[in-house]
């Protein structure tokens, strides 16, 4: 399983309630005609997104995905003669944005309180990293991985159902959902 993922903020001048409002129509217009290869839709208000401005709020909107191929038929889908107007209605108030392409290394898709973004120690080896999660794993945790350095962050994404204590330096950010259609995360 695959993820696109989305960080995104909103203009200065558009109140959180409209904004959070139109991403809820844009998507629910993605879920409501189905796109073949779309799993589920799911969308955060994180604390920060240190990868777009440091310090500053912002959303984070997972689509799971059957397989790499699903991200043209994605792409075009978002903006089609039926869904233009609802997607040029919330990227009309988006200030910035980018992406970022995750595969799930190991668990099961949860949804998640908490992300924990981290990378692996230099010179250990990523079936070192895997053991040292696979506790984290067995309590309900879910390890997303980075694709072909597509994305900003770094390259792991422990998703938890509630707080964790990891051996690993990581990024934690308290996740607060808006909304999810089809599948969880």
């Amino acid at each position: 399983m695959l993820a696109y993922v989305f960080w995104h903020l909103r203009r200065a001048n558009v109140r959180a309630p409209e904004y959070e409002a139109a991403l809820r129509v844009f998507h629910e217009s993605l879920w409501a005609t189905p796109v073949p290869g779309l799993l589920g839709l799911c969308s955060h208000r994180l604390p920060q997104v240190p990868w777009l401005v440091p310090g500053q709020g912002g959303y984070e909107d997972w689509h799971l995905l059957e397989s790499s191929a699903v991200l043209d038929v994605l792409n075009e889908a978002a903006v089609t003669r039926a869904r233009l107007a609802v997607h040029d209605r919330v990227a009309g108030m988006a200030a910035n944005g980018t992406a970022g392409l995750y595969g799930l290394r190991m668990g099961a898709r949860i949804e998640p309180a908490f992300a924990y973004w981290m990378s692996k120690s230099a010179g250990m080896s990523y079936a070192a990293f895997d053991e040292s999660l696979k506790p984290f794993i067995a309590k309900g945790c879910c390890l997303w991985s980075r694709r072909m350095t597509l994305g900003p962050t770094p390259e792991f994404c422990l998703h938890a159902p509630a707080a964790v204590s990891l051996p690993h330096e990581a990024l934690t950010l308290k996740l607060e959902r808006l909304h999810s259609l089809g599948g969880t995360t």
